[in-house]
């Protein structure tokens, strides 16, 4: 096939299934649909198919999750049960083994978190490349689609931009949009999917960022950079507790990261959206009581008559933070230890327990993970991923009103959803086609 930069580039030819957008969700429902025996063309706007899978999890590819179908429901938003027939047709072992026949061996890690050997997400997009066009898909890059082409309720084909050519129409009998969300742009998920599904009379469910890092006050310059481990963080919406997460939480320039934080800040998000006062405040003591915390540090405070402040903090917090804890208490780091008592012992003893943030903001859609909200799958049918609005047309991946937490869960959504609208519109572009044929008989 030539360059489509080449100049005079041959126009696309008719197909049974036409699928947008060549990220994790678009190649699994085009290697699905070429498997079950249609004519596929995958179309992809970028140079390079499944550009945001190839920098996923920092470059790691946190692909899918290994627990039960159950518990990986209930990691996602906002209505997890409209997932079980796609779970049911394409799950986590099944990924792992098509990545395995493909060259690509995998390992678990801790929250049976699934990711490849290798350690390389530029491997996993390769290898689902790969398998794509081996299963007959033709995968074409630097191919825009301008619109759908709908006549009388059902999806016809696509108008489609190739570099180096005057738009055309494309004939299909079945489209999937699998454009992606609006998070991370400079990969080309700009949105595209969701001016489709308006322009055909799909509800679209307010879109926000999620999975993204926090803007707060304080920021604590001073420990810019630390990662507190193994912390409970606690989320305050209007002063009442809305939940909370344990694990990691990172202190940055701006506020908070993390995979903790992450797991927040899609609540965060929404109660920031409605105007509501939203605070964190974090446990650096997790595994110690109040009680059991105060009688530590008497002990300690016994033990060392002679101890500075700053040697008492440090046998209590990371190094960083030493400085922070000492403004907040207004003591100098060399005065004596002996000082904390009373209400400078309290004032510690809150800090330790309930390090308090406000959050102003949060991150912007460059740096979200993931999409929260999409097309309604109201206007879905779960067991197709077939549009109830216009016949013969599919939507998977995040361009769906369903995102998830951390873990892998929101690949394993994407690949789930793809291979099940690749299944489903390629039955019926065969079953049209058969029927057209017997028609002329």
């Amino acid at each position: 096939m030539s360059s489509p930069s080449q100049a005079g580039v041959p126009p696309l030819g008719p197909c049974d299934v036409v699928v947008i957008g060549a990220g994790p969700a678009g190649l699994l429902a085009a290697g699905r649909a070429a498997m079950l025996g249609a004519r596929v063309l995958l179309l992809e706007k970028m140079e390079k198919p499944a550009r945001k899978l190839r920098i996923t999890g920092k470059g790691r590819a946190n692909i899918t999750n290994m627990r039960p179908l159950e518990e990986h429901l209930q990691e996602i938003h906002p209505e997890p049960r409209f997932l079980r027939q796609a779970f049911q047709a394409f799950f986590n072992a099944d990924l792992i083994a098509l990545l395995e026949a493909q060259g690509v061996r995998t390992k678990t890690e801790r929250g049976d978190r699934v990711f490849p050997d290798s350690d390389l997400a530029w491997d996993v997009a390769d290898a689902l490349v790969a398998w794509a066009r081996s299963q007959g898909v033709e995968l074409v890059t630097h191919t825009r689609v301008e619109g759908l082409l709908i006549q009388d309720g059902v999806f016809h084909g696509l108008t489609v931009q190739r570099k180096g050519s005057p738009a055309q129409r494309l004939e299909a009998r079945c489209g999937i949009v699998a454009t992606g969300g609006q998070s991370y742009p400079a990969t080309g998920s700009t949105g595209d999917g969701y001016r489709f599904a308006e322009a055909t009379g799909h509800r679209l469910e307010p879109l926000r960022p999620s999975l993204v890092r926090l803007e707060t006050r304080p920021t604590y310059e001073q420990a810019l950079g630390l990662t507190l481990k193994n912390v409970q963080l606690t989320l305050w919406i209007d002063g009442r507790k809305q939940g909370g997460e344990f694990g990691e939480a990172e202190l940055t320039a701006k506020g908070l990261g993390g995979a903790a934080i992450l797991r927040l800040s899609r609540k965060i998000v929404d109660a920031k959206a409605a105007g509501r006062k939203v605070e964190l405040t974090v446990d650096l003591k997790p595994a110690l009581d109040p009680a059991k915390l105060e009688a530590r540090l008497l002990r300690d405070l016994e033990a060392q008559p002679a101890a500075t402040c700053k040697s008492l903090l440090r046998s209590l917090l990371p190094a960083p933070l030493i400085e922070v804890f000492g403004a907040a208490l207004g003591l100098d780091p060399a005065a004596p230890a002996a000082l904390l008592q009373g209400a400078k012992r309290k004032q510690l003893l809150l800090l330790l327990k309930e390090l308090r943030f406000e959050v102003t903001g949060h991150g912007s859609w460059e740096e979200a993970i993931v999409t929260a909200g999409g097309v309604s799958i109201r206007d879905l049918d779960p067991r197709t991923m077939a549009s109830k609005k216009v016949a013969n047309l599919y939507f998977a991946g995040e361009v769906l009103d369903l995102d998830a937490n951390t873990g892998g869960y929101n690949l394993q959504l994407a690949f789930s959803t793809g291979w099940l609208a690749g299944e489903a519109a390629s039955r019926q572009a065969l079953e049209s086609t058969r029927s057209a044929t017997d028609e002329h008989r």
